[in-house]
């Protein structure tokens, strides 16, 4: 049987999986905000509470991918991958690639957002790059399920059964 994820491994990753959209969703409204803000004008109140959302979201994602990163690292019993050929390197690249990209973006996020502005432009460039990686992220899943047929996606969607 191929090994599987804990629970707690599995409900952080789609912790995240539901929360990254939002992030894309109310992104714009950071722009219309301050935009408003510096040109004298009130900002929208939908656009207010979307950067709110925006804010709050980011900063639980960021928890939620340090506490799945020491999971991973910490959690004797989280599925390890060993790389064992060319494209176990590569998943296992593109999955810290991931945490990352991921940890610093919500990082840049509260920092633009409590701290200093300047470094919005590396937050959007983030934004970006994570996209890209969610891209080659569901293209790997789907190969894995529609091409190769594996147990991969499975894994992440079932748990790990618990010694009794």
């Amino acid at each position: 049987m191929t090994p599987r994820y804990s629970l707690s491994q599995i409900v952080l990753h789609w912790a995240v999986a539901v929360l990254v959209p939002i992030q894309y969703w109310t992104g714009g409204s950071i722009e219309r905000t301050h935009h408003a803000v510096h040109m004298g004008l009130s900002p929208d109140p939908w656009d207010v509470i979307q950067h709110q959302i925006h804010n709050y979201a980011g900063i639980a994602i960021g928890a939620l991918m340090v506490a799945r990163l020491t999971l991973r690292i910490f959690d004797r019993g989280v599925l390890r991958i060993s790389a064992r050929g060319p494209v176990d390197r590569l998943a296992q690249a593109m999955h810290f690639a991931f945490y990352a990209a991921v940890i610093a973006q919500a990082a840049m996020g509260f920092v633009a957002s409590y701290f200093w502005f300047g470094i919005g432009s590396f937050h959007v460039l983030g934004s970006r790059v994570i996209l890209g990686l969610l891209a080659l992220h569901i293209a790997a899943a789907a190969w894995h399920t529609f091409v190769w047929r594996d147990e991969t996606v499975d894994r992440m969607i079932i748990p790990r059964r618990t010694s009794s």
